[in-house]
This record gives C-alpha cells, sequence and structure tokens, in this order.
C-alpha cells in the first residue's frame, strides 16, 4: 500500500525552510548569546536537505550537554539557528546534524563566539577523536579543562567553519610527510558510507560497538568509539572505507591497511628551536612543558651543543606565547622533569652534548621555574647534594625532589623542595640510576639501568628493607610509573646503558618488557610481560583507567598494556596482557621516543627524541606526537600516583 503525501516535497521543502527563517528572526530569550549560521554536506559540496539540527552546549562537570537550538536545514544544506543562554568558561558548543544513525557532528572553537559551521563526514571524524573520551551515548560531557581543550585539538583535524582539512593535518611537519591526512579521510569516506547508505550505517555501528558499555547510535558516536578502542575490527573498518564512495582525497590505498585506527599528529613549534625533546611536564591548564636536549641545526653533519632552553606547547599542540625560556642554569636538560605543588617546575639538566661540540655544556644540576616561565633557579643551577649528570628529577606530593644520578649511582632529595637542606643519598645498589617514580606514601623507587635493579626508598630517603629489588625480569630497566593502586610498572630496555656518561649508544631495534612490582615493592611474577609493540622500551606512564603507556625507542610504535584494573581492559585481557596489537601503535612519522605523558583531554603525548638513524653530529628528532583521544584522561599537573580529572 502506498501511502499519499500530504504535500509535495518542494512545497515541503520551502514550508520547512520558511519556519527556519521564521524561528531565526524571531526575538531571542533572555541571556541569548549569538546566531549560527552553518551548512550540513556530505562530502565537500552535497548537501543535506530537510535534516533536523541540534547545537548542544557541554559545560564542564555537567553530566549531559543541554540542547541550545534547534532548526532545520533548507534544499541546499544551509540553517541558521539562534543560540539561547550563555556559554561559561571551559564548556564546548558542538552542532549535531542528520537523522538516524546517519548523525554528524562539528565542534566549535571554544576561543572564539561561533558564527559559522559546516557539517559534514570530516567535521565528525575531527569531532569524535578529539572528544572520545567525552563522547557517549547520552552526548559530550566532561570537566575542565580537559573538555575545551579536546575541541581545540579537533581544530588541527578539521576547520569546522569551512568544513575542510585544517592546515595542521595537511601542512609540514604532517600533511605529506606522514599518514594522518590519509587516515583521517578514510575514516571521513568510513562516515559517508553510513550518510548515504543505511546498510553500510548498521554495519558501522556494529564494528564500532565498545567491548563493554553501550553501542553508539549514530556515526558520530561510532566515530568516537573507535578513537577509544582503536584496535578492535580494523580490517572489517578498513575494508568499509576502502568500499564507501572516496569523496574525501588523499585516503589510504588497498596496501595501507594500518594496524589500529589510531590518529596522530606531529607538531614543530616554531620549527627553528625544538632538537631532542626528552619529556614532558603537563600542568594545571593542560599546556605541555618540553625538555629540550640539542640546540637546533637542520644540518644532520653538524654537531651541536647541549640547548640552553625550555619549551612550552599549549594543548592543542601549538607554541605558546613566551616560549622558549631559559636561564636559571638551564643546560642540556634530558629526562627530568616535574610540577611540584606549588606549581613551580624542575628539571634536571644533563648537560647534552654531541661529539664536536666545542664547548662541554655545564651540567651536574637542576633548575627551577615558576608557573609563569620565570627562572627561580640561579644562573648555574642548584648544585647541591652531589648532583651528576641528573636524569628523573621528580616531586612527591610533599614537595620533595627526587633527582637520579646517572654519573655517581646516588640519589638527591631536596627535603620540601629546599636545595639548603640537600641529601645525597648513596649506597643503593644500583648503577646508573635513571628514573624515579614515587608512590602515594611519599616512598620512592629508582631504575638502576647498569645494574638491572631498582632502589626502594622510604619517604624520608633511606633505603627500605629488600631493597634493591631484583628479579621479575628487570632487564636494564628505564623509566617507571606508579599506579592509583599503589603497583609499580618498570619499562625494561633489554640492551640500553645510555643515556649515561660513560655508556655507548646502541641502535638496535629488539628488546623490551614490563615488570610488574607490588605494593609492597616486590615483583608480582618472576618473569616480565612482552609483546604490543614493544622494542625498546623507555618512557612509561599510566592513564586515568590504570592501562599502561610505553614510548618505544625503537620501531616507531606507542605500546598500550592492561593495568592492575581489567575491569577496565578489553574483555578476555588481564593485569600484564597488551592491548596494542603485535605491531604497537605504528605511526611513520614517529623516530625514536623517550618520553610519553597524557593530558587532561586523553591525548597520549610521545617525544620524538633521536631520529631513526642517527648521525652522533646532531641526532636530535624535531617534534612531539599526539595520539589523539587515546587514553583515559589524567588530572595534571601528574605528581604521585594518577588521579582521573
Amino acid at each position: 500500500m502506498r501511502v499519499r503525501p500530504l504535500a509535495s516535497p518542494a512545497r515541503l521543502v520551502l514550508a520547512l525552510a520558511l519556519l527556519a527563517g521564521a524561528l531565526a528572526t524571531m526575538p531571542a530569550a533572555a541571556g541569548a548569546a549569538t546566531v549560527l549560521d552553518g551548512r550540513a554536506l556530505s562530502g565537500p559540496d552535497r548537501p543535506l536537505p530537510c535534516v533536523p539540527v541540534v547545537v548542544y552546549r557541554a559545560t564542564p562537570g555537567a553530566k549531559r550537554p543541554a540542547a541550545v537550538g534547534r532548526t532545520t536545514t533548507a534544499r541546499d544544506g544551509t540553517f541558521r539557528v539562534r543560540l539561547r543562554g550563555t556559554a561559561v568558561r571551559g564548556s564546548v558548543t558542538y552542532v549535531v546534524a542528520g537523522r538516524g544513525a546517519a548523525r554528524l557532528a562539528a565542534v566549535l572553537s571554544p576561543a572564539r563566539t561561533p558564527d559559522r559551521v559546516v557539517v559534514n563526514e570530516l567535521t565528525t571524524v575531527a569531532a569524535g577523536y578529539a572528544l572520545a573520551q567525552f563522547t557517549g551515548v547520552g552526548g559530550v560531557a566532561g570537566k575542565a579543562p580537559g573538555l575545551a581543550n579536546a575541541a581545540t585539538m579537533a581544530a588541527n583535524l578539521a576547520d569546522a567553519r569551512t568544513g575542510r582539512a585544517s592546515r595542521v593535518l595537511t601542512s609540514a611537519p604532517n600533511g605529506r610527510q606522514t599518514e594522518t591526512e590519509r587516515t583521517v579521510h578514510s575514516l571521513a569516506n568510513l562516515v559517508t558510507g553510513c550518510v548515504r547508505s543505511a546498510r553500510r550505517c548498521t554495519t558501522l555501528l556494529r564494528l564500532a560497538a565498545p567491548p563493554r558499555g553501550r553501542p553508539p547510535r549514530t556515526a558520530f558516536e561510532a566515530v568516537a568509539a573507535i578513537a577509544r578502542n582503536p584496535w578492535q575490527h580494523v580490517g572489517a573498518l578498513f575494508a568499509q572505507a576502502r568500499s564507501a564512495p572516496r569523496v574525501y582525497r588523499p585516503s589510504l590505498t588497498s596496501r595501507e591497511q594500518p594496524d589500529a585506527w589510531t590518529v596522530a599528529l606531529r607538531f614543530a613549534g616554531d620549527g627553528k628551536t625544538m632538537s631532542g625533546p626528552g619529556n614532558f611536564a603537563i600542568d594545571a591548564q593542560g599546556n605541555l612543558w618540553v625538555l629540550n636536549n640539542y640546540v637546533y641545526s637542520p644540518d644532520r653533519t653538524q654537531s651541536v651543543c647541549g640547548s640552553d632552553l625550555l619549551l612550552k606547547f599549549t594543548p592543542d599542540g601549538r607554541y605558546a606565547p613566551g616560549s622558549p625560556y631559559s636561564g636559571g642554569g638551564v643546560s642540556g636538560a634530558g629526562y627530568g622533569i616535574t610540577f611540584d605543588p606549588d606549581g613551580d617546575l624542575w628539571l634536571g639538566n644533563y648537560g647534552f652534548a654531541t661529539p664536536g661540540c666545542t664547548t662541554e655544556p655545564a651540567h651536574d644540576s637542576v633548575s627551577k621555574f615558576s608557573p609563569s616561565g620565570r627562572a627561580l633557579s640561579p644562573p648555574a643551577g642548584f648544585t647541591q647534594g652531589g648532583i651528576s649528570w641528573p636524569q628523573g628529577t621528580v616531586s612527591d606530593r610533599q614537595g620533595n625532589i627526587w633527582i637520579a644520578n646517572c654519573g655517581n649511582d646516588t640519589v638527591t632529595r631536596f627535603p620540601g623542595g629546599d636545595p639548603r637542606a640537600a641529601q645525597s643519598i648513596g649506597d643503593l645498589g644500583i648503577h646508573q640510576p635513571f628514573d624515579v617514580a614515587v608512590d602515594g606514601k611519599g616512598q620512592a623507587y629508582v631504575t638502576g639501568v647498569g645494574s638491572s635493579t631498582v632502589a626502594a626508598l622510604g619517604a624520608n630517603g633511606k633505603p627500605r628493607a629488600g631493597s634493591p629489588i631484583t628479579g621479575g625480569g628487570l632487564n636494564h630497566p628505564m623509566g617507571v610509573a606508579v599506579d592509583s593502586t599503589g603497583h609499580l610498572w618498570v619499562a625494561n630496555s633489554g640492551l640500553l646503558e645510555l643515556p649515561c656518561p660513560d655508556a655507548q649508544p646502541s641502535f638496535a631495534t629488539r628488546g623490551g618488557s614490563l615488570t610488574l612490582l607490588g605494593q609492597d615493592g616486590r615483583p608480582a611474577r618472576p618473569t616480565a610481560f612482552t609483546g604490543g609493540g614493544l622494542t625498546i622500551p623507555w618512557g612509561i606512564t599510566v592513564d586515568g583507567d590504570d592501562n599502561v603507556w610505553i614510548a618505544n625507542f625503537g620501531r616507531q610504535r606507542l605500546s598500550q598494556f592492561c593495568g592492575t584494573r581489567p575491569a577496565a581492559c578489553p574483555p578476555g585481557k588481564r593485569t600484564g596482557s597488551p592491548i596494542s596489537p603485535a605491531s604497537g601503535y605504528g605511526f611513520d612519522g614517529l623516530v625514536r621516543n623517550t618520553g610519553v605523558a597524557i593530558d587532561p583531554s586523553g591525548n597520549v603525548w610521545l617525544a620524538n627524541n633521536w631520529k631513526t638513524i642517527p648521525l652522533q653530529a646532531n641526532p636530535g628528532g624535531y617534534q612531539i606526537v599526539a595520539y589523539v583521544g587515546a587514553a583515559s584522561p589524567l588530572r595534571t599537573p601528574l605528581i604521585g600516583p594518577p588521579q582521573r580529572p
């Protein structure tokens, strides 16, 4: 039986357009903020006529977003909607357009009053990945500052004002230099298939459904679910993307199936300062403070000395105003960087330099900076307490500063952050101390790269019973991190004695494991965990779900492991099981990575520290890298065990 239409399609479209125009000209409610003009499209130029448009505002701390405007698109996909209310600081406004499962989204920049938007598949991918950790079946919700910071990251993937790929995505050090632009376009094509075929929409929602939790109902929610579970149904999603209309180009070729659906972006600051970024500290607003090993030179054969600069990036990867900073004794800072409870920043000055550097940089000191980047340490830094080639530099929640001295097998402790009261702690049973982690009781754990042991120190700095720790597969350990339950994870490089002053560089591409230490400091099992792409693991951190993330010094990949709360892991995974595939989360824009950190938006940051094949005259890499929306967010700064925002 055929149902007779109540009106012709042309008249219905005209009526809806007139109604939308009438609504747009109605007097604004008290407190109305602005009028938003937009267009809903599939692909670069195919209008989506007569579809509902809802504008939402997610306010920090609210459990659900509020609808602040509704309308319907005209025949050419255009719409105009008046937004009710006034956005509060840290809120995020986003637009959803479409019917049923084929609903697309675009997130507006929190930095300026929105007045124009295009909603299409590309903006949907940008919003889904950037807001992945805040997007569920109920919409977008989260806390400050991560929620608003995530919205700014979306602008690095797509320009919501034009619906086109952003300049960050299409330009160096991204663009044709990496696979990310093609990956994002393939994801957008995947969503295009959903918009143009109900059958493909059903398939997309099924493949994107998380192993735990409620399945997505819209294309926007499906993209966010893929970002949170990039290891899932990779091949089937790739087949869907390849068979969908390829309206976004360039996209991945038939030979470029990814190992996981991660999206990574590189950031180079001003392009003439950063060389050998070593590690990060993230402040309360989500800004990244980055150690810089070397003086920048684009000539790979030119010998370089240690950098005297401290770098700062905004949460979306831009060079922060005022960056870089200098003074306070900064000199070739390596891996040690930390915020203390007062918000001041400490870094260890290793004095990196390459063979051929004519003036050996100063070292054997730590520097201190205010939250605004003002040097608080003297011109030569703080040198008390026997500091010698310092690496790991960590604050505990009482403000004590712990420094691993790679050069003389000691640990320096500044009680309450006071160098005048410095302690030099020796006879630790470790050789070449590298990194430090402090648990919730203020106890410190220090890795010994050269001895394959870990020292355990009480809150007062005295070695604990059973220290040094051996066994558990400890093998040239580098980074160490504590989780929220008091367990510790140790990254075993498997072969490195680098970087300490008497060690030789190694360019090996194999080796590596993880050791889990229990709350008592003893190994939780006799052997270490492997897999997940571990290849000379270096830096290590724990996210808000207690899952473990590892930077690998070899083979251009990031690793993820199930932590001590298996309920937060994929079904079938146990503590120590790899979540990332055997190849890791690969990215052709990585080099040799050292530091890893997670911000309040759930982005995982890696330090592109050394070139893949580093000439010793100038080995430093030139970027930091963000895996967008991949991890459970953290409250920052990270001091002691991790906490959710």
